[in-house]
Parts: C-alpha cells; structure tokens; sequence
C-alpha cells in the first residue's frame, strides 16, 4: 500500500488510524478489533498509564523470550 507523508516524513493522523486497525485486525481479527476499539472508548482507556504500569519492565530480548516461551504453550 502506498502511504502519503507530509513534507517531514510523517504521517497524517488519518494514515495511523488506518495503519492501527489494519494491525489491530490481523493480530485480533475483524470482531476482536472492533470490540477492543469499543472497549478503549467505553472504559476511557489510559494508554499512556497502562503503558507505565501496565507491561512488564523488562528489555525487549527478555519479553520476546517470555512470549515465544508463552506462545509455544498454545494450540495453533
């Protein structure tokens, strides 16, 4: 997909909308996306405070260890 950026290279906010609900659909699909997005909007979600509190404090190799650790437990 071609992607129109401003002057600075940076896109609009249009643009990251988009970009946002094409990942949120592929990682959730279409129906989990869309009940994520709800729930955000409902709860007045804090992203900048979840993101503090909300995820481990921990470097990016260790996390990625721990989820592939995690997702290999899984039925895929």
């Amino acid at each position: 997909m071609h992607s129109l950026m401003w002057g600075n290279g940076m896109k609009t906010e249009a643009e990251i909308r988009q970009a946002g609900m094409q990942a949120l659909i592929q990682a959730l699909g279409a129906v989990d996306a869309e009940r994520f997005v709800a729930a955000l909007t409902r709860d007045r979600f804090d992203y900048t405070e979840w993101r503090k509190t909300g995820l481990p404090d921990l470097d990016l190799e260790t996390l990625s260890a721990q989820a592939a650790r995690y997702s290999s437990t899984l039925d895929h």
